[in-house]
């Protein structure tokens, strides 16, 4: 299987390079093919801005879902752009991998999503009507791939607890499993996290990695997250508002899994 993982760390050798390193050899040894895009050594470009619709007439206005969509329908999309859209159509599987940072992924990371993710290509697509509001949530282009986040933070797992004082780790991580991964198809795995990532000896290195060697092994066959799809009859459209007497017991973000 194809296998994309895009790195977000300016350190090869810090303790996310290492784990880099390890899911390469791993998953290669396993038979897979493994692209990595490394944004930081690529220079990856975190801004979206007009430099990205060169085709653009000069001097006008900037409406940015609409130049992306012409940029993306054109085939006008800057090189870098159009190579990691190639590399996510390539892949089956794709692994976002990041330190932690403020409670969310480092900006080069965002900014690659929000450069990568073109209007008519991870968003903006299928039927708009009254019996449909796009194909998004569980439906688009990257339906049939799954995706899973490998990630490190500094606190300890308790302060990630459901009353620990960051708050939950599947609420913060909520806006990039269900809002940019799983809005435009994909089928998202449980997050791996390494919790206390500053105090680590080779000890604790050996443990994490044979626990990381095991879900990458089940990387094609884990269940996803259930997350529930908008066009399934969970939401009332347009509203897009659960409907009544579905996450009976649950409540906030956790309403959103079936």
């Amino acid at each position: 299987m194809n296998i994309l993982i895009v790195f977000a760390h300016p350190e090869p050798r810090s303790l996310n390079g290492a784990l880099r390193d390890r899911m390469v050899a791993t998953l290669t040894a396993a038979g897979h093919d493994v692209l990595v895009s490394d944004l930081y050594a690529q220079g990856w470009k975190a801004t979206l801005d007009g430099a990205d619709f060169p085709a653009e007439p000069e001097g006008a206005r900037l409406q940015l879902t609409d130049a992306s969509h012409r940029a993306f329908a054109s085939g006008a999309q800057t090189p870098d752009v159009a190579e990691e859209q190639r590399r996510l159509l390539w892949a089956h599987a794709v692994i976002l991998q990041f330190p932690l940072w403020w409670f969310s992924m480092p900006a080069i990371l965002k900014g690659w999503v929000e450069r990568v993710f073109a209007h008519g290509f991870a968003y903006g697509v299928g039927e708009h009507s009254d019996r449909r509001w796009g194909d998004r949530y569980g439906e688009g282009v990257f339906a049939g791939k799954r995706a899973m986040l490998v990630l490190t933070a500094g606190g300890w797992v308790e302060h990630y607890a459901e009353r620990g004082i960051n708050g939950p780790m599947d609420d913060l991580l909520f806006p990039i499993q269900h809002g940019i991964l799983f809005y435009p198809g994909f089928s998202v795995l449980e997050p791996f996290v390494v919790y206390r990532a500053e105090r680590m000896n080779e000890e604790r290195f050996r443990a994490i990695t044979t626990d990381l060697d095991r879900r990458l092994e089940r990387l094609f066959v884990e269940e996803p997250i259930p997350y529930r799809r908008q066009n399934h009859g969970d939401y009332e459209i347009p509203s897009m508002r659960l409907k009544e007497g579905l996450g009976a017991g649950k409540q906030g973000l956790r309403l959103h899994r079936a």
